[in-house]
């Protein structure tokens, strides 16, 4: 009789066997598998963090005045700056276990299968913070399998290389909160308008719940579904054992104020400007698109808001006309150290970002002539230096071509002026025949000694502006006249740090004298003339026309060519420039078009400067005073009707007096100057001023 159980019992042993080496098999594949999986992470090395981020700019006095970034709105900050109600919300309401798996809560990822299967659909996630986390990092939502395993595979190197506190960091600074806001700093501000470390626990919950679905979770979208949402994070925050119930009803009776709005829209604020600090970022400093695009950069900048705001102010208040094609472009620094305190580019930068203060170059007229006069001065010319304005044919070329300048409306005094007043009246002919007389490369190489990144051409019309220059250069040149000579190049940014405060890169003045301080104040001076009535003749002073609206010193310059209108000018503080134009270049016809340049300039000194001190020019230690009369350029007397007290560097102050409006019966103590203000005008160099007169006498 066979024996059934012994049978049946030596079949059990075979298929426990069988079991046993099935299940060493199977656990040496999966060992392997897991083994050939953390090598391989371990090989692929630690993944980057890095994410886009907002960069801010920041204005001169430290405060917050734009941003760029590449659609998400994200300000990264450490986890010690979150608030910890916040922390606790998102764990409690997104991973339980986050401190305690290895990126996969098993568990929660069998108790969703299960879910799944029973509701026939995708009902419940599993996806641990790291995971969430991966995905935000690298990889799209779409729900494929190569997207999971790619998720799977990103979440064991995280793991691998990077503590828990680095992941949840990482994750609640990337992870989305709706309406553009990326991250809980960005978010906080939106919803809240403050800071993620001042949330309360009622505005941290309410923040925590958003992220599971913000089109419906979010308080600006539907207030009730919010705070539906919020009522389940603080239910699992009191399983956790994180809160009580006490706090959990002081929380639901907080009645958070939602503000909705970014406080850091996407700016109008100078928007030229921010262009112009974008480009030095790649062109000048040598960062990569990437460094730029990943943002987190805390930039520093010169901006001075109230200056700008002055700026964009005047510029819709003087081009009135909507329809109008009037372009214009405005430049201000501070001379002493080079900082552009504001920028406007155009009327509108959305219709046109194109920054005609940095990239246009335009004929700049007679804002160009006090380059060339500053080359006279070193020539030997004084401001009393004095040649004939009239109608002139200049024969150049050997001989074989004429060039014949026009004033203003034709207008010559037909007899002797001084280089103070063709300044002030801008008298071409003046110009030209020192043009001549220094030969032309004088201008060439004055173009290059004040630093414009144009060419001047060596044509006889030059010195009346005919070479192209761009506004922010001429600005440049204007600031050497205004601190004693020093070149200083145009500064945007003075530092630079990364999310973390590590500073990137720092400016440092860097200056050169380059022009003699003396002739420098000297030329000041005589651009001081352009507002003083005093130098009128055959034309008045072209400044007159804005002269009601001027409060203190100023030393400027207009310019005008048929297609262009220039302002250029400063005071000891500030140094400013204006165009206006047409961008197609066509013929400035309109009489209101014409006067918008001198007008802006004006309107935007006084505003920028209206609470600081009124400032004068500071002579330099070199220079004498001397009471002029401005049209012959001699010592004035008690009968000029006009006089001008103008400045000479020592020695070569004029010494001769004025003949032309001496009376017969006068005494030699009748001929000193200055009595009718009081006070001895002459040179304190040389013969006294009394042993002077006496020999002009005898």
């Amino acid at each position: 009789m066979p024996n059934f159980k012994g049978m049946n019992f030596s079949k059990t042993l075979k298929w426990l066997r069988a079991l046993v080496i099935l299940s060493i098999i199977v656990g040496l594949l999966l060992s392997i598998t897991v083994l050939g999986i953390l090598t391989y992470a371990k090989i692929q090395g630690a993944p980057t963090l890095a994410v886009p981020q907002s960069n801010l700019y920041y204005s001169s006095d430290g405060k917050i005045f734009g941003e760029t970034h590449n659609g998400e709105k994200r300000y990264w900050v450490n986890l010690e700056d979150i608030s910890p109600a916040l922390i606790d919300a998102t764990i409690s309401v997104e991973d339980k276990k986050f401190y305690d798996h290895l990126g996969f809560d098993l568990k929660r990822i069998a108790g969703a299968a299960v879910a799944d299967i029973k509701a026939m659909s995708k009902v419940q996630g599993a996806s641990t913070i790291t995971q969430q986390y991966a995905r935000n990092l690298y990889l799209t939502h779409d729900k494929t399998w190569s997207r999971k395993l790619s998720e799977a595979m990103y979440s064991i190197r995280l793991e691998l290389f990077y503590s828990k506190n680095d992941i949840l960091e990482g994750y609640l600074n990337t992870i989305y909160y709706g309406h553009g806001a990326y991250g809980v700093e960005a978010a906080s501000q939106y919803y809240f308008g403050k800071s993620a470390s001042e949330l309360t626990l009622g505005e941290a919950t309410i923040l925590a719940g958003i992220p599971k679905a913000p089109s419906s979770y979010s308080p600006v979208a539907d207030l009730e579904k919010a705070t539906t949402r919020q009522t389940v994070v603080l239910d699992e925050m009191i399983e956790d054992g994180k809160i009580t119930e006490s706090q959990k009803s002081t929380a639901l009776a907080e009645k958070p104020v939602i503000i909705g709005k970014h406080n850091l829209e996407v700016t109008q604020t100078a928007p030229y400007f921010q262009d112009r600090v974008h480009y030095i970022l790649q062109n000048q400093l040598g960062m990569t698109d990437r460094q730029i695009e990943l943002g987190g950069l805390r930039i520093h900048t010169t901006l001075n808001v109230k200056h700008q705001e002055a700026a964009e102010r005047l510029v819709k208040e003087l081009i009135v006309d909507e329809g109008s094609k009037l372009q214009v472009a405005l430049t201000s620094m501070d001379p002493e150290t080079g900082y552009v305190t504001a920028m406007v580019g155009g009327t509108d930068y959305v219709k046109s970002p194109f920054n005609r203060a940095t990239q246009a170059i335009r004929q700049p007229g007679s804002t160009i002539k006090p380059l060339l006069y500053y080359a006279a001065l070193e020539s030997g010319f004084d401001p009393a230096t004095t040649m004939k304005s009239e109608l002139t044919s200049f024969r150049y070329n050997d001989g074989e071509d004429v060039y014949a300048p026009h004033n203003f409306n034709n207008r010559y005094s037909n007899n002797e002026i001084t280089l103070a007043q063709a300044i002030g009246i801008s008298d071409n002919v003046f110009a030209v025949k020192t043009h001549f007389f220094l030969g032309f490369d004088a201008l060439i190489d004055a173009g290059k000694q004040f630093g414009l990144s144009t060419p001047i051409g060596s044509e006889p019309s030059a010195p009346l502006g005919t070479s192209e220059v761009r506004v922010i250069d001429m600005v440049k040149a204007y600031s050497m006249f205004a601190n004693g000579g020093r070149d200083i190049a145009p500064v945007f940014i003075t530092k630079i740090e990364d999310p973390n405060g590590t500073i990137l890169y720092e400016y440092e003045n860097e200056g050169v004298q380059v022009l003699d301080p003396d002739q420098a104040f000297v030329m000041t001076d005589m651009l001081t003339g352009t507002f003083d009535p005093a130098l009128n003749d055959h034309s008045s002073v072209t400044g007159s026309s804005v002269l009601d609206s001027v409060t203190r010193p100023y030393a400027a310059k207009t310019g005008s060519t048929l297609w262009d209108r220039w302002m250029i000018g400063y005071s000891p503080q500030l140094v400013s420039g204006v165009w206006t134009g047409y961008d197609d270049n066509s013929e400035m016809t309109l009489a209101y078009d014409n006067t918008v340049a001198k007008e802006l300039w004006v309107g935007f000194m006084e505003a920028a400067l209206e609470d600081e001190e009124v400032a004068e020019f500071v002579p330099t230690e070199n220079v004498v005073k001397v009471e002029v009369d401005p049209h012959t350029g001699k010592v004035a007397t008690k009968d000029c009707p006009v006089t001008r007290e103008m400045y000479f560097v020592a020695g070569t102050e004029p010494t001769e007096f004025c003949q032309t409006h001496i009376g017969e019966d006068r005494s030699i103590r009748d001929l000193l100057p200055g009595k009718k203000n009081g006070g001895d005008s002459g040179s304190d160099s040389g013969k006294s001023l009394f042993d002077r007169v006496v020999d002009w006498i005898f």
